[in-house]
């Protein structure tokens, strides 16, 4: 029977570490950005011309705003399966060793 196991324990638990950063590291930011937190403008995507040219500047930037806060969520997400694969690999190397081959 073919096995799930494709990572070491220690791969494993570092995958577990990893993603529980993740997940509050860009879960915190996704917050943030959905506040529309003034520190941040830096990492927000505009141009020259969206605020020149634009008739509302700040309903653009707001939205701007969200749409990086969605994506910082969206990567949150991403940490949550990748820790969810780690975890299921932890499992799987405790029923590796228990098991007499």
């Amino acid at each position: 029977m073919p096995s799930l196991l494709f990572c070491g324990p220690k791969m494993a638990a570092c995958g577990i570490v990893i993603s529980i950063w993740g997940v509050i590291m860009l879960a915190m930011l996704g917050i943030f950005f959905s506040a529309k937190s003034a520190v941040l403008i830096e990492d927000v995507p505009f141009t020259e011309e969206d605020i020149t040219k634009d008739q509302n500047p700040p309903q653009n930037i707001y939205s701007l705003y969200n749409q990086v806060g969605i994506n910082c969520f969206i990567a949150a997400a991403v940490y949550v399966a990748v820790g969810a694969v780690s975890l299921c690999q932890v499992r799987l190397n405790k029923r590796q060793e228990y098991m007499v081959t």
